[in-house]
């Protein structure tokens, strides 16, 4: 029997991950196809209230808990997921449109992310400090309590779990709520690996959503920590309403991440690179190379090599037919890039390969000769496009890379990796990849952008998560009662 095969189905609705309000159901659909796939439940602001004191009554138990029991759970939800990986890989390919090795690096990476969060448990939690009276001084890390966490539609395993197994492993309670339109693959996924891994009812619950249902976990008084990952304006929000209501807020929002192409680079080995760097998913990842920097006197060459790789790749159903690219998300997705490369050529860009669409699957397009005020330079794409802008000098590339509210990731293309790594100090940047592009992430590196893409590494790495998802608290010994003046 699979993961998702059994009696929290009934009619093709899914139950089990949550208690439904009087919200009614989403229709899970299948971008590439526009069949229904089922149907989950509508979570509505008053679940969130029922969620959260739940998630209180639990969490308390869980806190205390032996942190061998709470490694043990990681564990096995970490061995679940690679159980169940050929199952997951069908959703994600079904519902958020992902080809397939994709959706393999998504299921490795998010067992991975179980895997070191297994780790925090054990990690030490605490320091021994100097203090000049007579008692023992220290500071220890304790668990925040009820952590919210918001994730998005494009990479919905990954971006879900990050935040979702250190908060459980580190003693909290979390209450997820998925994008409603990968809610299957972002949200009941994990509610049934979590289930089946042993972990306590009430300490996962999973409540997908519109803006009603976030804006209520933001403001609930029980939820200490918000974990959100989407778009800037929507994080500017959710920043802005955390703050009125004194909680914290890990925000990791957009990208426009630069790829600079420096001259002494082998071109056709560099074009390559910056292809995947963009039209990996269909360019549907935060930090997808946005901006091909590519110094002028190997601009024209780099372009069409680019457009070459690309124009023949094939686009499609990515569950039935093997393909390079599967479909944007939705057709709002669609209309938005297509918007941004028709002003980008009416502003001077010139399309070399793809620039049309056939219902939600977008051809790769490859702008060259980008000027650097139309919408597809300074604005994030998230769609399955490459502008190429020439630069003339280090200076420039540098003013030109910096020159972004953004900044989440940077790749850098050189022979000479120390000027790369000093070009790239110019720069701010979340994370900063010498001679590879923009697209990486593992469970073991801080993740994080800063400027417009967010409040810097939140997640990944045991230090990073244990400052996201713990309180610290000074604590003193005295042996005896001290003697005051009154």
């Amino acid at each position: 029997m699979g993961l998702l095969e059994d009696g929290a189905w009934q009619g093709k609705v899914w139950t089990g991950a949550w208690t439904a309000g009087g919200g009614g159901t989403y229709t899970a659909v299948e971008p590439a196809t526009g069949e229904a796939l089922g149907a989950v439940g509508k979570a509505t602001p008053a679940d969130v209230s029922a969620a959260a004191a739940r998630a209180v009554s639990a969490q308390r138990a869980w806190a205390a808990a032996p942190y061998e029991l709470r490694a043990a759970v990681l564990r096995g939800a970490g061995d679940l997921l690679t159980l169940h990986a050929e199952e997951i890989k069908d959703w994600l390919s079904r519902e958020s449109g992902a080809i397939r090795p994709f959706g393999e690096f998504q299921v490795h990476t998010s067992a991975q992310e179980c895997y070191e969060a297994a780790a925090l448990p054990s990690h030490p939690y605490g320091e021994l400090l100097r203090t000049g009276a007579p008692r023992l001084s220290f500071a220890r890390r304790l668990p925040a309590g009820v952590v919210g966490v918001i994730a998005p539609f494009n990479v919905p395993t990954i971006l879900a779990i990050r935040a979702v197994a250190p908060a459980l492993a580190l003693g909290n309670a979390v209450i997820l709520k998925p994008d409603p339109r990968t809610a299957i693959s972002g949200g009941a996924v994990f509610a049934r690996i979590f289930a089946e891994a042993g972990l306590p009812e009430g300490l996962l619950q999973v409540l997908p959503g519109g803006a009603d249902v976030g804006e209520a976990l933001v403001t609930e008084p029980a939820v200490r920590v918000i974990a959100f990952t989407g778009s800037t304006r929507a994080g500017r929000a959710v920043g802005a309403l955390a703050g009125q209501h004194l909680k914290r807020a890990h925000l990791e929002l957009g990208g426009n991440s630069a790829l600079i192409v420096l001259p002494d680079v082998d071109v056709t080995a560099a074009a390559s690179v910056g292809a995947w760097g963009t039209f990996t998913h269909s360019g549907q990842i935060c930090m997808a190379t946005s901006r091909h920097l590519v110094h002028e006197s190997i601009a024209e060459e780099y372009t069409a090599l680019l457009a070459e790789k690309v124009s023949g790749l094939p686009v499609g159903d990515p569950y039935r037919d093997q393909v390079a690219l599967g479909p944007l998300i939705d057709a709002g997705q669609r209309d938005r890039v297509h918007g941004l490369v028709t002003a980008s050529t009416e502003g001077g860009a010139t399309v070399r390969t793809g620039g049309t669409f056939d219902g939600l699957f977008y051809r790769p397009t490859v702008l060259g000769d980008v000027p650097v005020d139309v919408p597809a330079y300074q604005e994030e794409i998230f769609g399955p496009v490459a502008p190429v802008t020439p630069f003339s000098s280090v200076d420039q590339v540098a003013a030109l890379a910096a020159d972004s509210a953004y900044g989440l990731s940077l790749g850098i293309l050189t022979r000479d990796v120390t000027a790369g790594l000093a070009l790239a100090e110019r720069i701010p940047s979340g994370l900063v990849h010498i001679n590879d592009q923009t697209v990486n992430d593992e469970a073991t590196a801080p993740f994080g952008g800063v400027g417009s893409s967010g409040t810097g590494s939140r997640h990944g790495g045991a230090q990073a998560n244990i400052e996201a998802f713990t309180e610290t608290q000074w604590v003193t010994l005295r042996g005896d009662l001290p003697k005051y003046p009154f």
